[in-house]
């Protein structure tokens, strides 16, 4: 073999040695799995992009709405007769006593533990929807406030209403709810707003099942001129009679947690019918 011939062979042998070196293997044999990790999963720019879901936040609709609720009587005026006979101002250049006890179901459950438990269920309803709530009593066992404080209630509280809860005390026979509102208006408050705020609890009431009242008042509203508490009020304010007490079937309604509930949902939707068409 020629001179030249025999350097070229090995030259050309080592260079196919020093390839398969770097394959890692000999011809034939299995190239081994790898030990290293595995490079990360890359993650598109769009979907890297796309923002996390929104953490839901309760709606409170009533936020920023002061309410007063007035639930009448009280569990202590029974026992005060005197405090409670006290002459105060009516609104309309009379007086008239303090307050009164209230009524009862014949089975003795008292209407001023029906308006407290009431007002608590609906305090509970407007809280949840972000309105501050403020009450005229603390609790079910003092006696009064008068109804001057009363009406006056939502101007000290700078409030956007107040609503007075009552039930009525009237022959068996009779059924039925009424709002009532001060008429005729003393002031801008009473001779326009007022009665869209009794309209709108009249129609909550109504579109709850609660039946008109048949025996006062037109078509479940009442205008009256003798009711302190909406006569001084400079703040729209109406009173809610929520039944006859005396009559029997009634009487189980406000007699019963169930009932107590159903009208607390219906007047705090009334409550919040007026508030979402009102200026805050």
């Amino acid at each position: 073999m020629p001179a030249p011939l025999r350097v070229l062979v090995p030259s050309v042998l080592a260079a196919g040695l020093v390839l398969v070196a770097c394959s890692g293997a000999t011809s034939g044999t299995p190239v081994p799995a790898s030990t290293t990790t595995p490079p990360p999963v890359v993650t598109s720019a769009a979907a890297a992009a796309t923002p996390a879901p929104a953490t839901t936040t309760p709606a409170r609709p009533l936020s920023g709405r002061i309410v007063v609720l007035d639930p009448g009587h009280n569990g202590g005026n029974a026992g005060d007769k005197a405090a409670i006979n006290r002459q105060v101002p009516d609104g309309r250049g009379g007086t008239k006593p303090c307050n009164s006890t209230g009524t009862a179901t014949d089975a003795g459950y008292s209407e001023h533990a029906f308006n407290w438990d009431l007002a608590q269920r609906i305090r509970t309803s407007l809280q949840a929807q972000g309105a501050t709530v403020v009450m005229t009593r603390d609790s079910d066992t003092g006696v009064g406030p008068c109804v001057d404080v009363r009406g006056a209630a939502g101007q000290k509280a700078h409030a956007d209403l107040m609503v007075s809860l009552h039930a009525d005390g009237s022959a068996a026979a009779n059924s039925g709810f009424h709002v009532a509102y001060s008429s005729p208006p003393l002031n801008p408050a009473q001779s326009g707003p007022a009665l869209d705020l009794a309209k709108d609890l009249r129609d909550a009431l109504r579109g709850a099942g609660f039946a008109l009242s048949d025996y006062i008042g037109h078509d479940g509203l009442s205008p009256r001129s003798d009711l302190g508490g909406l006569n001084l009020a400079t703040v729209p304010t109406a009173l809610v009679e929520c039944a006859n007490m005396r009559n029997a079937k009634e009487a189980a309604v406000v007699s019963s947690a169930d009932g107590r509930q159903k009208y607390a949902d219906a007047i705090t939707a009334g409550i919040g019918t007026y508030l979402a068409s009102s200026p805050r």
